[in-house]
């Protein structure tokens, strides 16, 4: 086996591309024997496997970039699973392609095919894959995506876990087609804000709906008198010194977590503050319920003159 031969048998898993047969030194007919004998099978258009067996997932995408061609990238959902993001919707049994808009591919089996005027110039390679930039792939993802909490998910776990900023989905953002981008610029504004959490997105939304709420500040920085940091708070309203936390214990994986958590409330409580806890379910399912305790939270305490020996940091 020459060189050529020897590097597309490693590289490629035992997926070959009808193309490599000169290099492999096979012929059409040799091939046409081994599928009909079952020895090898077609998985995509042009595509092979040499085996019977499953693919996996790896292999899937080397069959999905050598049916596409090499202008080809693998991009959406596939790419953010390929990047590690966590928090993403399910993408089925997809493999999701960004392809030059004048390329004669379309959708087949398991490649998904996305057309586009705009190649992603910061692509990068993963070993023989080509994989869309995480701020493109993000972008093209949450586009895709039907609905707003699933968006919100996905673009705060890739900000939180550092794979890009709110700058770089924003340019990103910007240079994209506007048509189907709502839920992916609503959230961006939601993590540029302070939000750091789908269910802290929403219960954002639920507090802006209030016409009887001050400001309310996001993950603020907190500081007791003496200067000390305190806990930081999901929502903070700094007027009566009232925190709201998005957690229950259901969402703890320990009773050190909880514990870790009652520590927190304790802490702002020692100085002033009132803090109410609310699930994820609950703000999803009853967000009326929720703007109506923090409301009424917000006004006793208003009436009463209270305030928290709290100050936020950089106020």
């Amino acid at each position: 086996m020459d060189r050529d031969a020897w590097q597309i048998q490693r590289d490629y898993r035992g997926i070959i591309h009808i193309d490599h047969l000169a290099t492999l030194g096979m012929s059409r007919a040799a091939l046409r024997w081994k599928v009909d004998s079952g020895r090898w099978r077609q998985v995509l258009p042009r595509v092979y496997a040499t085996f019977t067996g499953r693919l996996t997932e790896h292999q899937r995408l080397l069959a999905a970039c050598l049916y596409a061609g090499p202008a080809a990238k693998i991009g959406g959902l596939t790419a953010l699973q390929l990047h590690g993001v966590r928090h993403l919707p399910p993408a089925g049994n997809q493999v999701h392609l960004l392809i030059p808009h004048q390329q004669r591919v379309r959708s087949v089996g398991f490649v998904h095919v996305h057309r586009t005027t705009r190649p992603d110039r910061r692509a990068l390679h993963n070993g023989v894959l080509p994989v869309c930039s995480i701020a493109r792939a993000t972008i093209d993802a949450a586009i895709a995506c039907r609905g707003l909490p699933t968006v919100r998910a996905m673009v705060a776990s890739v900000v939180q876990e550092g794979f890009a900023t709110v700058a770089q989905l924003r340019s990103e953002l910007d240079q994209s087609r506007r048509n189907g981008s709502g839920f992916a610029r609503t959230a961006l504004d939601e993590v540029a804000a302070g939000v750091r959490s789908a269910a802290e997105a929403a219960l954002r939304t639920t507090l802006k709906r209030s016409r009887l709420l001050p400001p309310v500040h996001w993950n603020p920085i907190l500081l007791a008198s003496d200067g000390t940091r305190l806990p930081t708070p999901d929502a903070w309203i700094d007027e009566v010194g009232l925190a709201v936390e998005v957690d229950s214990r259901e969402y703890h994986l320990s009773p050190a977590d909880w514990e870790r958590t009652m520590d927190r409330h304790n802490r702002l409580a020692r100085h002033g503050a009132q803090v109410l806890h609310f699930p994820p379910s609950q703000v999803r399912r009853t967000p009326a319920q929720v703007l109506h305790i923090i409301e009424q939270t917000y006004l006793e305490r208003h009436r009463a003159g209270v305030r928290a020996a709290v100050e936020i940091k950089g106020s």
